[in-house]
C-alpha cells in the first residue's frame, strides 16, 4: 500500500517538475538554471511544511516522498551546475551550488516552522 501512496505522489510530481522547471526558465534569459532551482526551493519548503503539520502516515508518503520527491532533483541540480563549470560559468556553478544549498535549507527550516502547530 505505501508504495502504492508513493507512485501517485510522483505521478502528478514529475510533471509538476517539469512544467515549473520550463516555465520559469522560459523567463529568464540566463544561463543560470532558474527552473531547478525555484523546483527545488519550492520542495524543500513544502516538504519542511508537511514534517511539520502531519504527522507520520500516509499523506506523509503521498504528499512528502512521492510528490515532494518527485519535484525536487538533487542529480539536475548536480549536472547542471557541473554544466555551468565546463562551459566557464564558474561564477554561475558557485552561485547555484551556494544559494541552493542555502535556500533550499533554509526553505525547509521555514516551512517546519510555518506547519508546526501553534
Amino acid at each position: 500500500m505505501n508504495w502504492l501512496l508513493v507512485i501517485a505522489g510522483a505521478m502528478f510530481g514529475a510533471p509538476l517538475r517539469y512544467l515549473t522547471d520550463r516555465f520559469v526558465q522560459s523567463r529568464h534569459d540566463s544561463v543560470f538554471p532558474w527552473g531547478t532551482f525555484a523546483v527545488n526551493v519550492t520542495g524543500c519548503f513544502v516538504l519542511g511544511l508537511l514534517a511539520g503539520a502531519l504527522p507520520d502516515g500516509h499523506l506523509r508518503l503521498l504528499l512528502g516522498t512521492g510528490l515532494c520527491g518527485a519535484l525536487t532533483t538533487y542529480s539536475t541540480f548536480s549536472y547542471e551546475t557541473l554544466r555551468l563549470t565546463e562551459d566557464g560559468a564558474r561564477g554561475y556553478a558557485v552561485l547555484n551550488a551556494a544559494a541552493s544549498v542555502t535556500c533550499g535549507v533554509g526553505a525547509a527550516f521555514a516551512g517546519v516552522w510555518v506547519g508546526l502547530p501553534a
